[in-house]
């Protein structure tokens, strides 16, 4: 709902060249403010996700993009099976409609949400969002791997041509026997 030290990120962006703050990884540390006392916080049993904190940190300094790291690349379609493709770009609108991510609510169901998220909140017509895999990184920002979320994209989505899915990951558990 807020990032508390969002006016010290800010500062050190605009006035310390060569240092890259970091924040809102893991999320943060859940606190409420006391409804009698409301300068007063007090911890509290929560969970803040990482990306969804970004994505809104993202658009408190104004960012023109956002890109989120996996270690799984971009957003696919029928991940896992033998007709699998990853999404070039699409838009939220899109994204939304086809409910994309959202079978995998603990990975990618999240960044799919910050995507959008950040595109739709950000004051810049032009803003964009991407997901991709970190070893892809240098990759993502020229645009040659991951998936771009913008406010326009031809026909609503678009396929990286060539790409045919990856397996999906089997269990690490060790196979029963009966």
């Amino acid at each position: 709902m807020e990032i508390l030290q969002i006016d010290a990120i800010k500062t050190l962006l605009e006035h310390s060249s060569g240092i890259l703050p970091i924040a809102c990884g893991g999320g943060g540390v859940p606190v409420a403010r006391i409804p009698s006392n409301p300068n007063t916080l007090q911890g509290v049993e929560a969970v803040i996700d990482k990306d969804a904190c970004g994505a809104k940190l993202a658009n408190e300094i104004d960012a023109d993009g956002f890109i989120i790291l996996t270690d799984g690349g971009g957003i696919w379609e029928n991940f896992g099976k033998p007709e699998a493709r990853e999404m070039m770009a699409a838009t939220p609108e899109y994204l939304k409609g086809t409910k994309a991510g959202q079978k995998f609510p603990g990975s990618m169901g999240p960044k799919v949400n910050a995507l959008i998220d950040f595109v739709e909140g950000s004051k810049k017509p032009d803003a964009w969002a991407a997901v991709g895999d970190l070893k892809d990184a240098a990759k993502i920002v020229s645009g040659d791997e991951g998936t771009f979320v913008r406010n326009e994209v031809e026909n609503g989505v678009q396929w990286r041509p060539g790409k045919t899915g990856p397996p999906r990951k089997e269990s690490k558990d060790p196979p029963r026997i009966a």
